[in-house]
């Protein structure tokens, strides 16, 4: 199963008994999911959903809260809605039902957001106006750099309704239009955890945070081995490099060399990957960095010199190309 679905199958298990959230969750949902629609000179209530078992939950929800019985309809996808859904429809009492929840003003015209007794009620309503939401058109990506909760809405007004409920959770969830249809967008990994966690899938939350952190430290991890590769990668250009230049400092200077920058030349050819500290332990006696550091620095100097006196190439033309010393 996908993580929407996943999403869906924890949320639709939730039974808020209160009869306000029960209310808002069902509102909700008929809003995002479909709306208000005219059959036959008639205002009908239809709510499309992906799955047979949310379907008949809203059935019954709908026969329970306000005594209707809806069809139900098993429709094929086609067009831009791929895979099957079905159809909730209420025709006999549409009206009436549109009207009881607030979907219909008492002028008789569609609410273009959400009910405002909605939106004003408390932390367990905003929570069930989410849920309903997200089960109806709601999405959950993976965890990574463009993760994100998002809700397709049927209006602006309806989207900000939306935004209007996740601040008062404090959720910071945005408002936003892709390509002309209306979307709210939660996009942080702690806010979408909370998101998940407010609508009452804990499990989800729980497991989607989990998924985070993992991929979260997997990516330090990740990051410290490219950082640790491209350190290698320069230590053993510089080696190779060093090395070519005492090659050639030897060759330069002969007989001409002193002993002790002789000596220090040779350790440095006889353990190109050792550090500098570990080419001093290699020294008898044993050396400090700074003094193999400045013995071999004096041997490069005396040789650079002496070849620009006789006019011959320095020990930087013993460095392959692409090689920094």
């Amino acid at each position: 199963m996908s993580l929407t679905a996943d999403v869906k199958a924890e949320l639709i298990t939730v039974r808020d008994p209160r009869p306000t959230a029960r209310v808002a969750e069902l509102t909700s949902l008929l809003r995002f999911s479909g709306g208000l629609h005219s059959i036959a000179n008639r205002v009908a209530v239809e709510a499309e959903l992906d799955s047979d078992i949310l379907a008949r939950r809203t059935a019954r929800d709908l026969v329970e809260l306000y005594g209707v019985r809806p069809e139900l309809v098993h429709v094929q996808g086609s067009g831009a809605r791929n895979g099957s859904h079905y159809a909730v429809r209420v025709i006999e009492g549409g009206e009436t039902l549109a009207r009881q929840t607030g979907l219909l003003d008492q002028r008789r015209r569609p609410v273009r957001g959400l009910p405002n007794k909605l939106t004003t009620g408390s932390r367990g309503d905003l929570a069930a106006i989410w849920r309903g939401a997200f089960l109806a058109a709601g999405s959950l990506s993976e965890p990574g750099r463009s993760a994100a909760l998002e809700i397709t809405c049927p209006s602006s007004e309806a989207a900000m309704a939306l935004v209007g409920a996740a601040h008062r959770l404090g959720i910071p969830g945005k408002a936003r239009e892709v390509r002309g249809v209306p979307r709210v967008v939660v996009r942080e990994g702690e806010a979408i955890r909370a998101a998940l966690a407010a609508m009452g899938a804990v499990r989800s939350a729980s497991d989607w945070d989990q998924m985070r952190q993992r991929r979260e430290v997997r990516a330090g991890v990740n990051r410290l081995v490219n950082f640790d590769d491209a350190n290698l990668r320069r230590s053993a250009q510089a080696a190779v490099a060093a090395c070519a230049r005492v090659e050639r400092a030897l060759e330069i200077l002969g007989d001409e060399v002193p002993e002790h920058l002789s000596e220090a030349g040779a350790l440095r050819l006889a353990h190109r990957d050792a550090s500098l500290d570990e080419l001093g332990h290699h020294a008898d006696p044993p050396l400090t960095k700074d003094a193999v550091a400045g013995r071999i620095r004096r041997l490069l100097a005396m040789a650079d010199k002496k070849a620009e006196t006789e006019g011959i190439p320095g020990t930087e033309s013993a460095v392959p190309a692409g090689l920094e010393d």
